[in-house]
């Protein structure tokens, strides 16, 4: 029976962090860092301050989580597109491409990524996140297309760490001009064909 009550609690702690997540995401995209405050997050999350406390250190640790979770959410929009990729990986990088740029539509999604996490938790940070959610993915498709003679070899991680900050820089760009920027994104790539 106690067992089942950790449980139970486990589960309830797990539900209000997840609360205070997509309460903060919502107001984060709306209005921005600077312009939220912790008492918006706990009103519209329906819990204590001292539950958001119990899960956050503070505002900037919950923005961490939730750029954290954006990132996440956005590699597994790219990796989904995936199961459909073509069996050429030159191709596949084109799909990944489309699917990231599918993924940023999000006006919200791109306040948060590329607005406010860069001023407020800086580079480094925000690299280690990319490191652990999207950046391996392109590592690994670009590797797969040199491996498999699709584009000239060149240093792997260097070279997707430059095609992430096109892509981001691209996924600034107004909605009007996506597709010019998706299409000279996909230059980009093909120039890099053997």
């Amino acid at each position: 029976m106690q067992v089942a009550n950790r449980r139970s609690q486990a589960e309830r702690r797990e539900e209000t962090r997840g609360q205070l997540l997509a309460a903060a995401r919502k107001l984060f995209a709306e209005k921005g860092f600077a312009d939220t405050s912790t008492p918006e997050i706990v009103a519209a999350a329906g819990v204590t301050r001292g539950a958001l406390y119990h899960h956050f250190a503070d505002k900037t640790a919950l923005f961490a989580a939730v750029v954290e979770q954006e990132h996440q959410d956005r590699a597994a929009a790219i990796e989904a597109a995936g199961d459909t990729m073509p069996a050429d990986p030159l191709a596949a990088l084109l799909a990944g491409s489309d699917a990231f740029f599918a993924a940023m539509a999000d006006p919200g999604r791109r306040r948060i990524l590329l607005v406010d996490a860069p001023a407020v938790l800086g580079r480094d940070m925000l690299d280690d996140i990319d490191a652990r959610t999207g950046l391996e993915t392109l590592v690994c498709g670009l590797r797969d297309a040199m491996e498999a003679g699709f584009i000239r070899p060149l240093p792997v991680l260097p070279l997707a760490q430059l095609f992430g900050a096109l892509y981001d820089r691209a996924a600034l760009a107004p909605i009007e001009q996506q597709d010019d920027f998706r299409t000279a994104m996909a230059a980009m790539l093909e120039g890099l064909r053997a």
